[in-house]
């Protein structure tokens, strides 16, 4: 390969070239010439072996540079071109002859063989110490070994200080990519996608690379080149593996010390992983960044299909509904909490019948989802059914606990992949406005607007000193008297100024709620039969969730 041929250090052998040991001191004073194979030093030199037998073959592996005076050669043309030919076989890298007694030049059936076996073959005018020509390019070896070593520990010690700075699986494999220069992935181990970092050619997605070479060849091996090392997990065995690292050289080589590089990050992965606990929960945050991607804009509408397809969803043509949970600070699962929950949700989501793409969010507490509805008159229906099925997996996951809020379910708007963006981002941010509104299995992200706009209001001194002109005195009487009068004012707006309908759900006759709306008026100075009045209270109702 080029990066052989042009560095003095092969990294693809771990081992210094042909070429590069000619121009140490101890053979370059022996005044080399090259009589075969000089289109071939660009070959690795593993080691160096010298000696003087006829069988010296046997005792090689292949990848040495032989040095000898000839007296192993033979004395006739057929002994040494079986020498020459054994050699060739068995792999090494050059054939080093000293001329002097034994040749005072090489013979022509040595040459010819070389040549024709593609050998290097090089004469040494001059007499050199064996020993120093074997130390020196022995040293130039270890210290070639050793530079590797330190690439690779340097990726180490970068992919550390990125966990260490709050990094996670995607930090790692995009330094392991950007130090390889080609796509890196990690599988489960039976070759389902986890994640991806880096680039293909001509900066394409890496998930289409992984898509047109992994994908539909799981169980096949590997483009030749390619680089897979296992992460180890911490199951039962001591040869159990958690995940694979899988680096191909669809850009440029690879070579040893991108495997030495993988290997120790596949070591830091294990780490990593052993605290996510399980690949349900990374292949969740997967799909939970790429959907968050999606309501970002990170991914385009029209790129997402193609990766939403090498994630496993292929909704068909109909619209797309987004949905959204988030979960209350009480029920965000620590640990590997989300791997049991991402488990128990998708199981129960296999049910609802239509394609679903599920995904993660710990850090924001959310659970987005994607569904393929066939048409826009399944919204209402297939919401029933998901959000049911959600609420059934956070129990079953064991995090419903007595007395706490349950999960937000948040259905936004079916539509195109551009819609399903916008759609994502409102519902996301809807979820978390609705943190605290009476409890429904779903809400409509359309219906909460309000509730959005004087969510995000919440920081502003205005909507505080609103919500205090609008509803204080009130909030002043239910810390000082009883009964609590804003619970009958909130519950009267919610049945829009309908007394018997207020009264019934309240459980009071009708004249103590007259007598109850009268105190609320009076208290408030405001007369309740008013428009204006009715909207500012709903309003403030509304709002004194989101201040203080």
């Amino acid at each position: 390969m080029d990066s052989g041929r042009n560095s003095a250090f092969d990294t693809q052998g771990a081992g210094i070239t042909v070429q590069r040991a000619l121009e140490l001191p101890g053979l370059r004073s022996g005044l080399p010439e090259i009589v075969a194979g000089a289109d071939r030093l660009h070959r690795t030199v593993r080691w160096v072996h010298a000696g003087e037998v006829p069988n010296i073959a046997s005792l090689l592996k292949g990848g040495e540079l032989l040095l000898t005076t000839g007296y192993g050669l033979g004395t006739r043309p057929a002994e040494q071109r079986a020498f020459v030919r054994t050699l060739a076989e068995r792999g090494i890298a050059a054939l080093v002859v000293e001329l002097g007694p034994r040749f005072a030049r090489l013979p022509s059936a040595l040459v010819d063989t070389a040549r024709a076996a593609g050998l290097p073959l090089v004469q040494l005018h001059r007499e050199v110490p064996f020993v120093t020509v074997t130390e020196e390019i022995h040293t130039e070896i270890v210290n070639g070994h050793y530079a590797l070593l330190q690439r690779a520990e340097e990726v180490h010690r970068r992919c550390t200080r990125a966990l260490l700075g709050g990094g996670g699986v995607p930090q790692v494999l995009g330094i392991l990519a950007d130090f390889g220069d080609n796509p890196v992935f990690l599988e489960t181990t039976d070759g389902r996608l986890l994640y991806a970092a880096g680039a293909g050619p001509e900066g394409a997605d890496p998930l289409q690379v992984w898509e047109g070479l992994r994908g539909p060849h799981k169980d096949a091996p590997p483009p030749a080149g390619s680089v897979l090392v296992d992460v180890p997990g911490g199951g039962p065995g001591a040869g159990s593996v958690r995940a694979r690292l899988v680096l191909l050289p669809v850009c440029s080589p690879l070579a040893p010390v991108h495997r030495m590089a993988a290997e120790r990050a596949a070591g830091i992965l294990a780490v990593v992983l052993m605290q996510a606990r399980q690949e349900e929960e990374l292949a969740a945050r997967g799909r939970g960044d790429f959907l968050s991607d999606l309501a970002e804009g990170r991914v385009t509408a029209e790129d997402a299909p193609a990766q939403a397809r090498v994630l496993g969803f292929k909704p068909g043509d109909g619209p797309l509904l987004p949905v959204v949970m988030r979960l209350g600070d009480a029920l965000s699962p620590a640990g590997g909490g989300w791997a049991v929950l991402a488990r128990a949700v998708a199981e129960e989501l296999a049910s609802v019948g239509v394609p679903v793409l599920l995904g993660v969010r710990p850090v924001e507490g959310r659970v987005p989802l994607l569904l393929g509805l066939r048409t826009d008159s399944e919204r209402a229906a297939v919401a029933d059914r998901v959000a049911a099925a959600l609420r059934a997996g956070v129990e079953r996951a064991g995090m419903q606990r007595p007395g706490a809020q349950p999960p937000v379910v948040v259905v936004g708007v079916a539509g195109s992949w551009a819609a399903a963006s916008a759609g994502l981002r409102h519902a996301a941010e809807t979820a978390t406005a609705a943190q605290g509104l009476t409890d429904r299995p779903w809400y409509d992200a359309r219906r909460l607007d309000i509730d959005l706009l004087l969510w995000r209001l919440r920081d502003h001194p205005d909507l505080a000193a609103f919500v205090d002109r609008a509803i204080g005195p009130l909030r002043d009487h239910d810390d000082r008297s009883k009964p609590p009068l804003l619970p009958t004012l909130q519950t009267y707006l919610a049945h829009a100024g309908r007394k018997a309908e207020t009264a019934r759900e309240l459980h009071l006759n009708r004249q103590t709620l007259y007598n109850r709306l009268a105190r609320i008026g009076e208290l408030l100075g405001t007369d309740l039969d008013d428009p204006q009045t009715v909207l500012a209270l709903s309003l403030a109702l509304r709002a004194r969730r989101h201040v203080p």
